[in-house]
């Protein structure tokens, strides 16, 4: 039995996030060699580029 196609989204028109999640971000901040091991803001984090 399949969904009828008007029921919930497909993925052909799923648009990519601008905004990253902080783990997300934390991730790209290490890739860069830009976050310290042991900083643990809650606040302030170094904006980074949604790849």
């Amino acid at each position: 039995m399949s969904r009828h196609s008007s029921f919930g989204r497909s993925n052909k028109n799923v648009k990519k996030r601008s905004v990253l999640k902080r783990y997300e971000r934390i991730d790209a901040l290490k890739k860069l060699g830009r976050w310290k091991e042991g900083a643990n803001r809650v606040t302030g984090l170094p904006k980074t580029l949604a790849t």
